[in-house]
Parts: C-alpha cells; sequence; structure tokens
C-alpha cells in the first residue's frame, strides 16, 4: 500500500490470514470461507443481506448480552446517549496546556482520549479502559470482579462524567458488576477504535498536505484499514433468497475489507487518496460500510469522527510525523483492524 507524500515508502504487512483474504477473494462477491461460513463482499449481496433483517444481540459488535444478561434497545440506546453526552462534554472543555502525542501508537492515542473522555472518573472505572484487558476475556472479568467486591464505591456526584454516575448508582455486587461491564462495553471501543483509526491514518498518509480536510484523510484511512473490518450474520432463512450459494445453514461473513479494495469500485484501490473524497459521498458509496449498513448504523459513528478530527488537528498543529526510520508496520489478525506500535516523533 503507498504512502501519500513520503520520500521513502512504507510497507504495511498484513497478518497471513488477511492477506490470504486478499489475496484469495479480492474481487468476488460471494465465496466459501469454511464449511459453514460464507464470505460476501459485493456491495449488491451486502446491501441486500444487511437490510434483509436486523442484526440479533448476540451479532451486535458492543451491546451483546453482559454475564447472561440481555441488554435491551432500551438500555443500549440509553447508554449510548450517555456516552455521547461525556464526549461532546470533553470536546467542549478549553485545552490546558500543550499536548504530548509523541510515542507509540495507537496505545498513546487511546490512553490520550481515555484521560479526556473519563478523567474525572474513579480509577477502579478507568482501569477498565486499559488496552491490557484485551488479551483475554477472563483478564477482564477478572479486574471487574475484584472491582465491584473493593469498598469505597464510589457515590453519584457532579464531577463524575454520566457514565460514571451510572456506574456510581449500582447497588450489591451483581449490579456493580455489571455496571463495570457496561461501562467498558461502552466507553472503550471508543477509545480503541478512534486512537486505531488515526494510527491508521497516520502510517497510511502522513505527511498530510495543509490544504487536504481531516475527514478526508479519516474516510480514506477507514477505507484502507477499516477498524471494523467484517460483519457477521448467523444463519437466517432470509439468506438463501437473496442468493442460492448461501446454504440454509451457512453463517454470513461481510467483508469491507474486501469491497473497500474492490478494484471494480475505486480507482488506484491500494493507494491512499483522501482526496477522492472531494467527490464521494461516504452515506452513499456502494461498497464502503466502516460503520455499517445504513438501515442499523455504528452506533459510534458520531463520537468517533470529531475525536480523530481533534487527534489529527493536534498532531497537524505541533507538527508530529511518523519516525522515518520506521519502514515497515504489521496490522495483526485483532477484533480492530490497524497497525501496531507506529512510532510519532518531532521532526529532527
Amino acid at each position: 500500500m503507498p504512502s501519500s507524500g513520503t520520500v521513502r515508502p512504507r510497507t504495511t504487512e498484513l497478518a497471513p490470514r488477511l492477506a490470504a483474504l486478499l489475496d484469495d477473494h479480492l474481487g468476488q462477491d460471494v465465496f466459501r470461507l469454511e464449511p459453514d461460513t460464507v464470505g460476501v463482499a459485493g456491495p449488491d449481496i451486502m446491501d441486500r443481506v444487511l437490510a434483509a433483517r436486523r442484526a440479533t444481540e448476540t451479532e451486535r459488535p458492543t451491546f451483546k448480552p453482559l454475564h447472561g444478561r440481555s441488554i435491551t434497545k432500551a438500555e443500549a440506546s440509553s447508554v449510548t446517549r450517555t456516552v455521547g453526552n461525556d464526549v461532546r462534554e470533553a470536546l467542549r472543555r478549553p485545552r490546558q496546556g500543550t499536548v504530548d502525542l509523541s510515542g507509540s501508537w495507537p496505545l498513546t492515542g487511546h490512553l490520550f482520549l481515555r484521560d479526556l473522555i473519563l478523567g474525572r472518573d474513579p480509577r477502579r472505572l478507568r482501569v477498565l479502559m486499559s488496552r491490557t484487558l484485551e488479551l483475554t476475556p477472563k483478564l477482564t472479568w477478572s479486574v471487574i470482579a475484584a472491582g465491584a467486591a473493593l469498598p469505597g464505591w464510589p457515590r453519584p456526584a457532579e464531577h463524575l462524567t454520566g457514565l460514571g454516575n451510572r456506574a456510581a448508582a449500582a447497588k450489591g455486587y451483581q449490579e456493580r458488576r455489571y455496571a463495570m461491564g457496561i461501562y467498558r462495553r461502552a466507553a472503550a471501543p471508543v477509545c480503541f477504535t478512534v486512537s486505531t483509526l488515526v494510527a491508521n491514518a497516520l502510517w497510511l498518509g502522513a505527511p498530510f498536505a495543509d490544504g487536504v480536510p481531516n475527514r478526508h484523510i479519516i474516510h480514506e484511512s477507514l477505507r484502507l484499514l477499516p477498524p471494523s473490518w467484517n460483519i457477521l450474520r448467523n444463519a437466517s432463512p432470509e439468506y438463501p433468497v437473496i442468493d442460492a450459494r448461501i446454504g440454509a445453514k451457512d453463517d454470513v461473513l461481510l467483508l469491507p475489507l474486501l469491497s473497500h479494495r474492490d478494484p471494480a469500485l475505486w480507482d488506484d484501490p491500494d493507494s491512499f487518496r483522501p482526496e477522492r473524497w472531494d467527490h464521494l459521498d461516504p452515506e452513499a458509496t456502494p461498497g464502503y460500510l466502516p460503520f455499517g449498513h445504513s438501515s442499523e448504523r455504528c452506533w459510534g459513528r458520531h463520537m468517533v469522527m470529531p475525536l480523530a478530527e481533534l487527534l489529527l488537528d493536534l498532531i497537524r498543529e505541533c507538527g508530529l510525523v511518523v519516525d522515518p526510520h520506521q519502514r515497515v508496520a504489521k496490522v495483526p489478525l485483532l477484533g480492530l483492524l490497524g497497525v501496531d506500535g507506529i512510532r510519532l516523533t518531532r521532526p529532527s
């Protein structure tokens, strides 16, 4: 993937299974991945599959059942509004001095966002934002169990975030565990996604020309390395009707990773070209699904975009650059697709 505006090219190494998807299935619309799983990357069929029915509670990326307890749509909507209000309040606050965003990305960006949005909350809640907890669900629930059991549970207070006050209102051990789980489920994806997205953009395209809008940079980063690179739908009777290659017992894995690079849909698909968004509508471009389908958009997209633009503003204002000695970045096979360990430095 060539990088825009750099003197020396950078190499992005995808995890073997991701590279194999591109090598084996780029340009295909429907294809067999496993005996019980069909991949879909054609924009028309993707659109029809996602429009056929709404996601079930186990297919939702964020609000899956928690501790065996279903999260109702009303609760999910309420939590989403709460996090959105916390993000807007954080964005309204004046900046406090100079921000140093040099260091390893996406970790540096993640820590900045954690403190920006949730810095007023108690440590036992903020620790749930640790990227270390991504290593295993068992570790996450161990931290939650300990945090819910410790004495001194926070009380609702004006200085806490809205999300922090939701957790502070919990009564009893089980409700505290559930509240801490909701806190992580709601806040962590925002910090994880934005920091990953900006790290991807820096690696793929920095340095950016002065006249290129941040929003175009973000859309192009979402195209080449969409953090949400696949969408799973479990077997459903609607799908064989859409395409006979989908069996009655087949799960369907929709792959924006492939549709975002399909040469039939994009000019120069492997190049980072933010200027293409001068003339494209991200809400109506076939095959472009960084935030899901129009029938059920990702709940966090209205938080992701302004936070990513803020980070890019800060980085561009202070002139930070990707370490010119770093020529290779790896993209591991994780839930969020992104480059790992990008070194951001001050120019020498």
